[in-house]
């Protein structure tokens, strides 16, 4: 059973992995976390597409049908390179997020929270005026929402202060719909969604990626429909930390994470 293979710099592509075992759950998944490297976003584009060509050639040596670039970073910088380089189908987590962004907004005005390089590349807002050019977006970086998110500091006096101070310009702009732009927010969706109010609807690109995926495998003839998956999980250091972290990710222990000397 050919498994789907899930990369990113570090641990928040587990929120990706954990749609796939929620909407996937006969699918086997290779997850690869480049933790030596982490973080892309401070690193060139060139660099991000040499890494990213590096991970994925250290997942197809792994037999994958599939791959799911479950980092904003590499899929706003990396996407249209890496995909000319291989025949294997490649999903990456801005389109499905833009998309359904654009489906969900009554009033064309969509926010977009992310890190600095996402938010800088303008790769959500680009992809959104492809799908509507009328829609208003409003993107913002919110550099201190990773480490809450590692950290376990989901909710609280200090997280809620700059939630607030973040999401202030959302609010301003009228926003009706936001996108969760990195793979670690969605573990702050709670808070998010209570400082920019109830009349808000959250896109979470993780859940909009598992659907794309389904729906490809689908029409390719590539879907498992029965069999319970496993997931086997590697890192290029520190497979410990992510051990850890994983487990706030995934809402399980992760006791298998195998450390890559050469990716």
């Amino acid at each position: 059973m050919r498994p789907i293979g899930v990369f990113d710099s570090g641990v928040g592509g587990l929120t990706v992995v954990k749609e796939l075992i929620r909407q996937l759950p006969h699918e086997n998944i290779v997850y690869f976390g480049d933790t030596a490297r982490v973080p892309y976003g401070i690193k060139s584009k060139e660099t991000v597409i040499r890494f990213s060509i590096e991970n994925i050639l250290f997942l197809l040596k792994r037999d994958v049908k599939f791959i799911c670039v479950a980092c904003n970073t590499v899929s706003s910088f990396a996407l249209p390179e890496i995909k000319n380089h291989f025949r294997v189908p490649i999903v990456g987590v801005i389109t499905p997020g833009a998309r359904e962004a654009v489906y969900a907004t009554r009033n064309k005005r969509v926010g977009v929270i992310g890190t600095k390089g996402t938010v800088k590349s303008r790769a959500y807002e680009k992809e959104i005026k492809q799908f509507d050019p009328q829609v208003k977006v409003t993107a913002v970086a919110c550099p201190l929402f990773v480490p809450f998110a590692e950290e376990g500091w989901t909710s609280g006096a200090v997280v809620t202060t700059v939630a607030k101070h973040y999401l202030k310009p959302l609010k301003d702009a009228g926003v009706d719909t936001v996108i969760l732009g990195c793979t670690h927010y969605p573990l702050l969706r709670k808070i998010i969604q209570d400082v920019l109010g109830s009349n808000v609807t959250l896109i979470d690109s993780a859940k909009q990626v598992a659907i794309e995926v389904n729906e490809i495998l689908s029409n390719e003839g590539l879907l498992n429909k029965k069999g319970k998956g496993r997931q086997d999980f590697f890192v290029s250091d520190n497979p410990e930390w992510f051990s850890n972290l994983a487990q706030r990710f995934l809402g399980k222990p992760v006791r298998n994470v195998k450390k890559v000397n050469n990716v």
